[in-house]
């Protein structure tokens, strides 16, 4: 059956960079002036060459975004599970490797820490665990859906990718959509991040968004790390994924997170750093390669960046997340797989959000069970 994997192996990353940076001011020019971009306009956005012009992006931007969602921002919360974990990732508070106490939440621990974020106003939820098929696989995350799929309108999952008929039972019982990022799109830097467990495979990663979308599951999200290779390369493999499932499942629904590289216990540090201006500039050049895309920002990003942010593209935002098992109640002192940046309270960004004319969305009535 046909997957992405082949696409990706017909290309050649040093090409790509440098075809990025080699961009001109010429090729952005005539990349903010087509009104149907192409992935070779998307190199010119996210080049060097393309920084003079960030302020004209981001004006663009922004009306793109005002024009297909309004002045909408979704909210969504991460509920987080277990930090059970076989995998050795260089870049994670739960690998493996890190000897820290291991937690998994019970069905009652679940329905407390759901009522906690129902209380808040939450409706669509994430749910998140570490790779560990034994304690956190199918079963568990199957039962984790059934319990919580009453309390919310939209429930999505970040754990292992799956098997296409594992994602059909769970679409079955009430999954609405799936995040899973490749990290990074270069394979002999991914194999150095990834020396042990079921994610050191490239390729049964590489093609999960292909097994998703045989299975009908309504949303993917897909994405890379910043800061395990160079972002402009993995953002143009990240954008060529995208143009392909969209083409290929194109009844699913699609999103696009950015996360970067924050600090964690194993302390990895970024081998390219990316700046904020970077960032904005990332964020940018996806909206104006797709008006339609989804963009989420999470609170690894800092309060003041998020604020500015938000204006220029981004359609889905977290607040107050607590990315360690039980967090809200349960067990707020658990170790976090990561340390979050923006840590205002749900209250004060959505008040926030409705100080820059933005109408707080809770619940999407598109999606029905």
């Amino acid at each position: 059956m046909s997957n992405f994997t082949p696409l990706l192996n017909s290309y050649n990353w040093d090409t790509i960079v440098a075809d990025i940076y080699n961009k001109t001011t010429v090729d952005v020019e005539a990349a903010l002036h087509n009104n149907n971009r192409t992935l070779e306009d998307f190199k010119a956005l996210i080049s060097p060459a393309a920084k003079p012009y960030l302020e004209q992006m981001a004006q663009l931007s922004s009306a793109l975004t005002k024009k297909r969602f309004g002045n909408t921002m979704q909210m969504y919360a991460p509920m987080y599970l277990s930090n059970e974990c076989q995998n050795i990732c260089t870049y994670c508070g739960f690998s493996l490797t890190n000897k820290i106490p291991r937690r998994t939440l019970t069905d009652s621990e679940i329905l407390k820490e759901a009522t906690f974020l129902k209380n808040k106003g939450y409706n669509h939820i994430l749910l998140v665990t570490g790779e560990a098929n034994k304690t956190v696989g199918v079963t568990y995350i199957n039962n984790a859906i059934k319990l919580l799929k009453k309390e919310f309108a939209n429930i999505t999952i970040e754990v292992q990718p799956l098997d296409q008929d594992e994602y059909e039972l769970l679409a079955k019982n009430g999954l609405y959509a799936v995040l899973v990022y490749q990290e990074t799109y270069h394979r002999e830097e991914y194999k150095k991040h990834h020396p042990k467990g079921k994610k050191s495979n490239f390729d049964y990663r590489l093609e999960t968004p292909d097994r998703l979308g045989k299975a009908g599951v309504h949303k993917i999200g897909i994405g890379a790390l910043f800061g395990l290779e160079d972002w402009r390369a993995d953002s143009f493999f990240t954008a060529m994924h995208l143009q392909y499932l969209q083409k290929t499942y194109w009844q699913t629904k699609y999103s696009i997170s950015f996360p970067r590289l924050r600090p964690h216990s194993g302390g990895l540090e970024p081998k390219v750093v990316m700046e904020d201006a970077d960032l904005a500039q990332v964020i940018c050049a996806y909206r104006l390669l797709d008006e339609d895309i989804e963009l989420s920002m999470s609170t690894r990003e800092s309060e003041k960046f998020r604020n500015n942010i938000i204006n220029l593209g981004i359609t889905s935002i977290s607040a107050a997340s607590k990315t360690n098992p039980g967090g809200y109640v349960v067990e707020p002192q658990s170790l976090e797989q990561f340390e979050i940046s923006d840590e205002r309270s749900t209250e004060a960004v959505t008040q926030m959000l409705k100080s820059k004319g933005f109408e707080v969305v809770w619940k999407d009535w598109e999606n029905r069970w």
